[in-house]
């Protein structure tokens, strides 16, 4: 919640069209007609500029995705070249581009073990929702059309579309729109030892969590679950990181029972971990099918994919028969070229390797922040962490929602000049991969500023 107004007439008169005008995703229509959006200027590195000259660390490397930072004139070079030379090239009807066929290549040498092919789209829910469309294909391609429940996760998030909205596992998106959930998702729990199993330790929970899967595929009868769709670690759900134990144990119990393993590394993918994918952090070999987005460009271009292992892709070439999915822009040259610079710039000034070296240092500080008298528990995965805001450290007694402290906390980083995100009352960093030392101490610094303030702001007499 943005608490700054504008201070200037140009400011205003931008609000003003804005709000006339532009619908914004993810938003309150009232609260930004009463408040005016932050108008975005211009950005160099991890800093945003807006339209009146302040200077905003970005904490969020925009949704998690801008992992270059933002000015890179190379990004801007290369795009304008294959501008000029094929602007755009349709994918339909048995045609191709240079700059897809090579990104496909690539994408491949980085991916997981036997993720040997890639499907092209814009975004991370079109990637995700190819990746069920291709679960549900696959099967009945298997001679097995009765696989075809998907289970899924509580507080996940897997994008907005109506199949990959009905995915996520937050009830409160369903009130965007009627027919969601649709019909063929079971949930589990999430893995988040500090609400879910803290009475174990976290090793212990780790497996715990992952034998709700074992029980929910036994409750509906392994003959009838098609695949489980889950994030490494879980962002807009909640900055949840699962203890190492529960993806080892989670790979084993889908082999038992014949279960296709859907990784969604559209936040995790190309670096965010210290690893190009969260399945090498967590030690997941060998899914059928991982959906990545926003890194794969650093969103200086729309683009995304599905990888797809062999097993998959092989049904769909020996069976035949057209997959009737895709889009407009599925494999455009611009992106494509666009991303394969981006992941050259990563290689050649070992963009990666920062995220792991910087990562560790900023978890450490993040882990000091345990102590204060309103944080419960955090928790951090390479230039990743959740910051969980706690009423009463004890009890663990969250705050009562109507009080949005979550904002509040948001709003006095943004005064200080730090984005960071509010996902209920738990704080969420991701900044760009790119970050020093010295730029995480300063991060890190008006995060505290900011509980201190959010501390001072809500007394006992208030939380009750």
């Amino acid at each position: 919640m943005n608490e700054i107004s504008p201070i200037n007439s140009e400011m205003t008169a931008l609000q003003r069209r804005d709000n006339s005008h532009y619908l914004h995703p993810f938003t309150d229509y009232s609260e930004l007609h009463a408040e005016g959006a932050t108008i975005q200027d211009r950005a160099e590195g991890i800093y945003i500029w807006d339209a009146d000259g302040r200077r905003i660390i970005d904490g969020l490397a925009g949704l998690g995705c801008v992992n270059l930072g933002y000015g890179r004139q190379e990004l801007a070079d290369v795009a304008a070249r294959q501008m000029k030379r094929l602007s755009y090239s349709q994918s339909f009807f048995k045609t191709s581009n240079e700059p897809a066929i090579a990104l496909a290549a690539k994408l491949v040498q980085l991916a997981p073990r036997g993720l040997n092919h890639v499907f092209f789209a814009n975004s991370g829910s079109e990637a995700v929702e190819t990746a069920l469309k291709l679960v549900h294909r696959y099967w009945k391609l298997a001679g097995k059309p009765e696989k075809n429940v998907v289970i899924a996760r509580e507080q996940a998030y897997h994008g907005s579309t109506i199949a990959t909205t009905s995915l996520s596992g937050n009830p409160v998106f369903y009130e965007s729109g009627g027919g969601m959930p649709i019909a063929g998702i079971e949930r589990i729990k999430a893995p988040y030892w500090y609400m879910n199993g803290a009475d174990q330790s976290p090793e212990a929970f780790g497996l715990t969590a992952a034998g709700w899967l074992e029980e929910k595929i036994l409750h509906v009868g392994p003959e009838r679950v098609a695949a489980f769709f889950a994030e490494p670690f879980q962002g807009a759900g909640g900055a949840i990181v699962p203890p190492a134990t529960y993806w080892p144990e989670i790979q084993n119990i889908c082999r038992k029972y014949d279960v296709l393993l859907v990784v969604d590394e559209v936040v995790s993918g190309f670096g965010r971990t210290g690893k190009w994918f969260g399945c090498e952090t967590f030690g997941i070999e060998s899914p059928d099918l991982v959906t990545i987005a926003k890194g794969i460009t650093s969103s200086y271009f729309p683009m995304s994919a599905t990888m797809v292992s062999d097993r998959i892709a092989s049904m769909l070439i020996e069976k035949g028969g057209e997959f009737y999915h895709g889009f407009t822009n599925s494999g455009h040259p611009v992106g494509a070229a666009v991303a394969l610079e981006n992941i050259r710039i990563m290689e050649l000034e070992s963009v990666v390797e920062n995220a792991a070296d910087v990562g560790h240092y900023f978890g450490e500080l993040i882990a000091s922040l345990a102590d204060h008298p309103i944080v419960g528990n955090v928790r951090s995965c390479g230039l990743f962490a959740g910051i969980q805001l706690v009423a009463d450290k004890e009890t663990r007694r969250l705050f009562d929602e109507s009080l949005r402290v979550g904002d509040r906390c948001s709003a006095e980083a943004l005064q200080r000049g730090l984005a960071l995100r509010a996902i209920g009352d738990t704080m969420a960093l991701m900044p760009p991969l790119i970050i020093t030392r010295p730029q995480v101490d300063e991060v890190f610094k008006i995060t505290l500023e900011a509980l201190d303030a959010t501390a001072r702001a809500f007394t006992a007499q208030k939380v009750g």
